[in-house]
């Protein structure tokens, strides 16, 4: 089985687009969005209702939503909806309640095998407890992103990875050669969605490309 994963994608449909192009949700095959739809792009609504239908289109189990900060900020009227990301005053939408229900509905992590997928990530010292031991703020918002060795892997987003590598030029996936992978490519900046796909049969990581899968090393392998 094949798990897709990516994250941020703040409103950016046609970024979106191009990403899933990348995506082959074919047999057993799997796509994990781990948050922040929306704020910053144009298209709060068209990301959501693209995300809601593949949702309905090959159900839940397939397409798995996980919740992020900004959702989060939307739920609880911090950020509405549609709200730019210089401006949080967004005039009130006809159908906001829908958006907001099934919002607060997302999951705040999804795992497979020994893989964690979360917005932002877990509460490490709590060791082999960690499902019990992390509260809904540290799945959607621990800042800064943790690096170094943890008993499981961690895809996350939340944190660009120019921040986390250092270089405000880099927006590719950064794995730091232990068992965090971050995604968020700062799509805003960069317009990149980063791709993830985790091959399960062989508990592989890859970067996916328009010519293919490429294996990640660690940023400091590669760079």
């Amino acid at each position: 089985m094949k798990i897709y994963a990516m994250s941020d994608i703040h409103g950016c449909i046609h970024s979106f687009l191009e990403a899933l192009q990348l995506v082959d949700l074919s047999g057993d095959n799997q796509l994990v969005l781990c948050g922040d739809y929306i704020h910053g792009g144009q298209d709060d609504y068209l990301v959501l209702d693209l995300i809601k239908d593949l949702e309905m289109k090959h159900g839940s189990d397939k397409v798995i939503v996980l919740a992020g900060n900004h959702e989060d900020m939307a739920c609880d009227g911090r950020w509405p909806i549609g709200a730019s990301r210089y401006s949080r005053f967004s005039l009130n939408h006809d159908n906001d309640d829908k958006y907001i229900l099934w919002m607060q509905r997302l999951r705040r992590y999804y795992v497979v095998n020994n893989t964690i997928f979360v917005h932002a990530g877990v509460d490490e010292e709590a060791g082999d407890w960690w499902e019990w031991g992390t509260d809904d703020f540290t799945f959607t918002e621990k800042y800064p992103a943790e690096t170094g060795k943890f008993y499981m892997n961690i895809v996350a987003g939340h944190v660009g990875t120019a921040e986390i590598s250092g270089d405000p030029h880099y927006h590719d996936i950064y794995f730091d050669g232990e068992s965090h992978y971050y995604i968020d490519g700062t799509v805003l900046e960069s317009g990149m969605i980063p791709v993830i796909q985790l091959d399960t049969e062989t508990d592989k990581f890859y970067r996916m490309t328009e010519t293919g899968r490429k294996p990640i090393l660690s940023y400091d392998a590669e760079n």
